[in-house]
């Protein structure tokens, strides 16, 4: 199987892709130029689908000449463990890419859903408000890091409190899906927390920077306060 994959720095060596699928930062300026750009090199019936995690299906692929071959395949970190695909459906794709992105998925032995291109989608319309009430929890004092980590994982059965998945998924990933969901249905419940906001510009944004609700320097990690 590695033997069948190759790395490119060249969007032409997509030009006989049947599906080509982008993965680039949550920005969407960045995704639309992207796709503009790759839309003139793959072939024509070819299916280009978006990995976005909150931002909109349609307003990318609006931005091609192929809005009926355009769909949203929402993988979740680490996408190689992680079971679901989210597949999207926006208000131009015709049946036959929705099938195509059905197909993937289940070949990839992904539990496939369908989803209708709202921010957000499914999961992340329900659980980052959670994870947000939960940085709210701790702001007003309902209990500390590691309680409510524990409260949850043992009271709700989650794998990881909601502490712990902040960090992984990155507190400046959570931070800019908030604003975006806030931008979309602007109800409190999407908006970023005064504390999320303030970790973000100290530069603490979770495991991948060393320190978030948690410090990484050590063998394990240790909760620690804000302090913000």
């Amino acid at each position: 199987m590695r033997g069948r994959i190759s790395g490119t720095l060249d969007y032409v060596d997509f030009a006989d892709c049947d599906l080509a699928i982008e993965a680039i930062t949550e920005n969407l300026e960045l995704k639309i130029d992207m796709w503009r750009a790759l839309d003139e090199i793959v072939k024509d019936g070819a299916v280009l689908a978006t990995n976005t995690s909150s931002l909109s299906v349609i307003e990318q692929a609006a931005a091609t000449k192929r809005p009926e071959r355009f769909i949203g395949l929402h993988f979740f970190n680490p996408a190689q463990v992680m079971p679901l695909l989210e597949v999207v459906q926006t208000v131009t794709t015709d049946e036959e890419s929705l099938a195509t992105g059905f197909e993937f998925g289940e070949k990839l032995g992904k539990l496939t859903v369908h989803a209708k291109d709202k921010t957000g989608f499914i999961v992340n319309r329900l659980l980052v408000p959670y994870l947000l009430d939960a940085i709210r929890a701790y702001e007003e004092g309902v209990g500390s890091i590691e309680q409510i980590d524990s409260a949850m994982k043992a009271g709700a059965n989650h794998p990881m409190g909601p502490f712990t998945l902040l960090d992984f998924v990155g507190l400046d990933t959570t931070a800019s899906i908030a604003d975006i969901m806030f931008d979309e249905y602007r109800e409190r419940r999407f908006a970023a927390p005064p504390t999320l906001r303030k970790m973000v510009a100290a530069g603490f944004y979770g495991q991948k920077s060393g320190r978030g609700f948690y410090d990484y320097s050590g063998e394990k990690p240790v909760a620690v306060d804000p302090g913000l």
